[in-house]
């Protein structure tokens, strides 16, 4: 019998990667209401109001706190429209990036 010729040829494996992720920093300072920094974790972080309230008592006790794990792209929008509003409020809220 004659061997048959396929028409798919055999793939070469790719090196896909996930993306790199960047962890998002708020951080605490003097000005920012507690309520903003509330405001602004469901509002653009999406977290629910427990982990909100947790979040800022964590920053207003340590400084800082991580509020998320992004994609560079995804990171950079949610601390643009994060420090927009608080600018809008005359909030001089920091965020942060930093690459994991």
């Amino acid at each position: 019998m004659a061997q048959e010729q396929s028409s798919v040829k055999d793939r070469q494996h790719s090196s896909i990667r996930m993306p790199r992720k960047y962890t998002v920093f708020i951080h605490n300072d003097d000005f920012t209401t507690m309520e903003f920094v509330v405001l602004v974790l469901t509002s653009v972080f999406h977290k629910g109001m427990e982990e909100a309230e947790r979040l800022m008592l964590q920053v207003h006790h340590a400084e800082k706190a991580p509020v998320g794990s992004y994609s560079y792209d995804i990171a950079m929008t949610k601390v643009a429209r994060a420090t927009e509003m608080a600018r809008a409020e005359g909030f001089p809220l920091r965020l942060t990036i930093v690459g994991e």
